[in-house]
């Protein structure tokens, strides 16, 4: 019975500092776009997608092209979005909007903000510093 509480104990520290460390790098990325970060729109044409990173359970950024870039929001968190190694969006007609999805493992989470981000000016900023 030690033992199983013990297992218990390690597993529940281990997923909270799993979460702690998750969260503030996540932080740090939107610390790093955020100056960059535009007005909501509605949506956004993409015939692929580049890349993608994970900000929180509930926001990631998607690169559609190396100077196009979005930040989506989604309305509830997504649990196993800080987890997974792919995510896909739906899509009509390759335009991606707030009426759409992000898709993770099993999960659909409904993307409730899109904001744009100035891919260019941070790069530009970025190698000046």
């Amino acid at each position: 019975m030690k033992t199983l509480f013990a297992l218990a104990l390690v597993a529940a520290v281990a997923s909270a500092c799993a979460s702690s460390l998750s969260r503030s790098t996540g932080d740090r990325v939107l610390e790093r776009y955020e100056p960059y970060v535009g007005e909501p729109i509605r949506g956004f044409t993409a015939f692929r997608t580049q890349s993608w990173q994970a900000v929180s359970r509930n926001q990631l950024i998607l690169w559609t092209s190396i100077n196009d870039a979005y930040l989506l929001t989604i309305s509830n968190n997504c649990p196993d979005l800080m987890f997974t190694d792919s995510v896909r969006v739906t899509s009509t007609a390759s335009n991606i909007s707030t009426l759409d999805q992000v898709l993770v493992r099993g999960d659909r989470c409904p993307i409730q903000k899109i904001q744009p981000i100035d891919a260019r000016q941070y790069r530009k900023d970025r190698a000046a510093t």
